[in-house]
């Protein structure tokens, strides 16, 4: 059975959308008088969400009325700034257009709230392309869970396993391997210094999207 679909996360997999996060954090940092912290402190945990990336920018403890007070001025300032300077990854841009030249689908299974990832999409001209995308929204459990998968899955009409799900977590990899769909890890995401993509179990990973163009025309079971 031939690869019909590639479906992607979002956040450190088919975007870059950490330089967003990180001026958020740092506009919230100088609107208390604080200075600047490193770009690559707040990127070093964006794939652990607003509560993560705000416990990197300030110290505060996450049990106070403070960290829940900064946490949702983090993603209200977020919904405004969420579309700014976020980009494809170098090399995606091709990669999509391969991907449909070969007559496959791709879309977005995502942990990002629907409210985010939708302007994004819109804004950098992807959601007319994506042929679907599944957030948290969707779902009662976001992944690991392989239900945002399975999903996805349904939506394409298609069987898990001819689908190749790419991710920049494990989180990601876990899901689609639950599912049944085929697995590709990325080194290039936002990777945590302790975490290590060869480890996830996935059956590739990669360190350049492009490297993704070798597997379009074959079977998911040789990935």
């Amino acid at each position: 059975m031939h690869l019909r679909a590639v479906l992607f996360d979002m956040d450190g997999t088919l975007l870059d959308t950490a330089p967003d996060f990180i001026a958020v954090a740092q506009a919230m940092r100088q609107a208390r008088g604080l200075s600047r912290i490193p770009d690559q402190q707040v990127r070093d945990v964006v794939s652990g969400g607003a509560r993560a990336m705000v416990l990197s920018a300030f110290d505060v403890d996450p049990l106070s009325e403070e960290f829940e007070t900064l946490r949702l001025e983090f993603l209200d300032r977020y919904q405004d700034h969420c579309a700014v300077e976020s980009q494809l990854y170098d090399g995606m841009a091709q990669l999509l257009s391969e991907i449909e030249a070969a007559d496959l689908l791709w879309g977005v299974v995502t942990n990002k709230p629907l409210r985010f990832a939708e302007p994004i999409m819109q804004q950098l001209g992807l959601s007319a392309r994506s042929a679907v995308l599944v957030c948290p929204d969707h779902v009662s459990k976001s992944k690991p869970d392989p239900e945002p998968m399975l999903l996805a899955c349904s939506q394409l009409g298609l069987e898990p396993s001819t689908t190749l799900f790419v991710g920049d977590d494990l989180r990601d990899i876990e899901s689609g391997r639950a599912a049944g769909s085929r697995t590709a890890a990325v080194r290039y995401g936002y990777i945590h210094p302790h975490d290590n993509p060869d480890e996830w179990g996935a059956d590739i990973v990669i360190d350049h999207p492009l490297e993704l163009r070798a597997i379009l025309n074959r079977t998911p079971g040789t990935c």
